[in-house]
């Protein structure tokens, strides 16, 4: 939980409501990390990436626990955070890939555990998921990736239930164009 030793170095002293703060993150960070992660690295398609991205986000729950007055919604509050910092971490990483050599492999090196062989169509269902707009990327991925609810989908977006229905439907129809084109050529 490198989180939270980066929360205590910037606190020395804890009171006790930064204690109890800090337990309460410490219960979403166990119950979510993984997910968050599996979250962060679709978007990123960078481990590393998406393990910093997640550790920035519940730093940045801890600062925001003490205004957050429903703690049932800090799930979605934190999801949401993920989700900005990915997008923000990819505009990032395309502004340094123009300034790159042509030349230079721009992939890193493939860690032993995520060894994992993507079939074609796996491929080409995430080429697709890319090409559609982001709120519909957005819809999808944490609809059929994290099987979330419309609601749990709207409260993390901060969308209503029936955008959320609309930008699913619109996505999927946008998706199926993209991949039959795909075959058609």
């Amino acid at each position: 939980m490198l989180w939270l030793t980066i929360v205590a170095a910037e606190k020395p002293s804890w009171t006790t409501d930064d204690e109890a703060r800090r337990r309460f993150v410490e219960d979403v960070y166990h119950a979510e990390v993984k997910s968050l992660v599996r979250l962060a690295r679709i978007f990123t398609d960078d481990r590393n990436g998406a393990e910093d991205i997640v550790q920035e986000a519940f730093i940045r729950l801890f600062h925001a626990s003490d205004r957050i007055n429903d703690r049932s919604r800090s799930v979605a509050y934190v999801r949401s955070i993920v989700l900005n910092l990915a997008r923000d971490h990819n505009r990032r990483g395309l502004m340094s890939l123009r300034h790159q050599d042509a030349m230079i492999e721009r992939r890193a090196p493939v860690q032993p555990d995520e060894h994992l062989a993507r079939t074609e169509s796996q491929s080409e269902v995430l080429d697709a998921l890319a090409r559609v707009s982001p709120r519909q990327r957005d819809c999808l991925v944490l609809r059929f990736y994290l099987e979330l609810s419309e609601s749990e989908i709207a409260e993390t977006l901060e969308i209503s239930p029936n955008s959320v229905k609309t930008h699913c439907r619109r996505g999927l129809e946008n998706m199926a164009e993209l991949l039959e084109g795909s075959h058609d050529t």
